[in-house]
């Protein structure tokens, strides 16, 4: 027990991209084996993640589960993990979604093994962001969860696969070249990649680096976190590779990608511009503002004007993502003050909710797909008599994506638009345009596919559209059940959050 509460971060991290390891000596025509092997590996993390969450005290300052190992003294970069409220939420959020995805993924019968191992390897790389303490370790995992994902795209993806892979990684791999240059440029600035100990020296230092003065080192490194963090929520007008990717993924990889990977952009804002910046933050939170009430908008309208049922769910991302990061531009231009802090506590628990939402929706579009092989809303029409469990569902999932009361999106997107709109009003208020067409597109795509009159091509023969099975009914089952309980009883999570929003900023 002793063992497993010092290494409990490690194990978590570790035991995926181990357990992918594994499935290298299993064989590869047992699809059957394959398939339970990688759901049961990814479960484990799921419940020591569990474990980690009711074992966490979210009044406690700091970071808590610390690990730390040395990995590359000469540069003063160590293996440091660690977790407080704003991570543990996201190592949550990432081992529930997972085996979602794993068992989301048991009709792929195309290169099964290797299919698998690619999405343990992602869930690593996922973690390890989230827990990294480590500046250099950070970087490491940014970029390892960046290769699966362009390997499932561009071998299990659809027709346009190829463009879409490589848009993919032209654009996050742009974003990460700054980062990184950030990043040794911080190293080389205090002789050590720890972000505490960063932090903790922040403001002491003075004098010159590689003949520039210190203060526009800094400045440098801020833009470069910038632009890589808003490629990858990704803020409009960097948005152009999502709908590309998510379009021609597989349904899996579309749930972990708007589920978790977005979040990284929006994470790594929280976790190093808004506390290592503040001063700079407050001066461009104006731009950060006016680019996320473009994505609202945008988002929204660009979702209502598509007919591919996946390419809508791709832009209600961009539209959902703008709320997250408008509540960043809010609290970092009036850091400290309550209304800065609701802000806060709606953009972290809307990353959360949006997880939840988005890899249903995803979800619920590929459940259609496999049986009509289709996406094209022109083609639906009508099909609530001949499938009335799937079109309960897909209400249900598009309410909370619409932000219906009750139901966990209303509950963050109302934080942040309450937080927000004493600090940035004419932003928010120009906003509410996006949310209204957020309403305009969500009841556009259940009309398409649900409602009016029946296309008859959908009810008989080899066409004949069948019902959502009992797997898929239970990948569904928990995401629905976080969507209700969030929305009806949200402390038990922003407890969490606000606590951790409190002692960062």
């Amino acid at each position: 027990m002793d063992f497993l509460n010092t290494h409990l971060l490690s194990l978590i991290l570790f035991f995926p991209a181990l357990s992918a390891i594994v499935m290298l000596f299993l064989p590869k025509d047992e699809t059957r084996l394959l398939r339970w092997f990688a759901f049961a590996a990814s479960l484990i993390p799921f419940a020591l993640s569990l474990a980690l969450w009711f074992s966490f005290n979210p009044t406690a300052v700091g970071y808590q589960f610390e690990e730390k190992y040395i990995w590359y003294a000469a540069i003063g970069s160590s293996l440091h993990l660690g977790v407080d409220g704003l991570s543990l939420t996201m190592v949550l959020l990432t081992t529930l979604l997972t085996p979602l995805a794993i068992l989301a993924s048991f009709s792929v019968t195309d290169r099964v093994k290797p299919y698998m191992m690619l999405f343990l390897f992602l869930e690593t790389g996922m973690l390890g962001v989230f827990m990294a303490v480590d500046l250099l370790i950070f970087f490491v995992f940014w970029e390892v969860g960046l290769v699966p994902m362009y390997f499932l795209i561009n071998q299990w993806g659809s027709a346009n696969k190829d463009y879409a892979s490589l848009k993919f990684m032209i654009y996050t791999m742009g974003g990460s070249l700054g980062l990184l240059l950030g990043i040794q440029l911080l190293g080389a600035l205090f002789g050590t990649f720890d972000l505490a100990a960063i932090t903790t020296n922040w403001t002491s230092a003075q004098g010159f680096l590689l003949g520039f003065p210190i203060s526009t080192v800094k400045t440098v490194i801020f833009w470069a976190f910038v632009i890589a963090f808003a490629i990858k929520v990704p803020i409009w007008p960097f948005h152009t590779w999502l709908p590309d990717a998510h379009t021609e993924a597989p349904t899996a990889g579309s749930m972990l990608l708007a589920g978790v990977l977005l979040k990284l952009g929006a994470y790594g804002f929280l976790r190093l511009v808004l506390p290592l910046y503040p001063d700079q933050a407050k001066e461009f939170a104006w731009a950060l503002a006016l680019l996320a009430t473009a994505a609202i908008i945008f988002g929204a309208f660009a979702a209502y004007g598509q007919t591919d049922f996946k390419r809508l769910v791709a832009y209600s991302s961009v539209n959902h993502m703008g709320f997250v990061v408008l509540g960043i531009a809010a609290a970092a231009l009036a850091a400290g003050t309550a209304d800065a802090r609701i802000a806060m506590n709606g953009a972290i628990l809307q990353m959360f909710n949006h997880g939840l939402s988005a890899a249903g929706m995803f979800f619920l579009v590929g459940v259609i797909y496999e049986r009509t092989h289709t996406r094209n809303l022109n083609e639906f029409g009508g099909l609530f008599p001949l499938v009335p469990i799937y079109g309960g569902i897909l209400i249900f999932t598009s309410m909370a994506s619409l932000g219906l009361p009750g139901l966990n999106g209303f509950v963050s997107e109302f934080l942040v638009v309450r937080g927000s709109y004493p600090i940035l009003t004419p932003y928010t208020a120009i906003s509410m345009l996006g949310l209204l067409f957020t309403g305009a597109y969500i009841l556009k795509g259940i009309r398409q596919v649900l409602h009016g009159p029946m296309n008859e091509h959908w009810t008989h023969g080899e066409h004949q559209l069948t019902e959502i099975n009992t797997r898929e009914i239970i990948v569904m089952a928990p995401l629905m059940a976080l969507i209700l309980v969030i929305g009806i009883w949200p402390a038990w999570i922003l407890n969490v959050i606000n606590n951790a929003v409190v002692h960062l900023f």
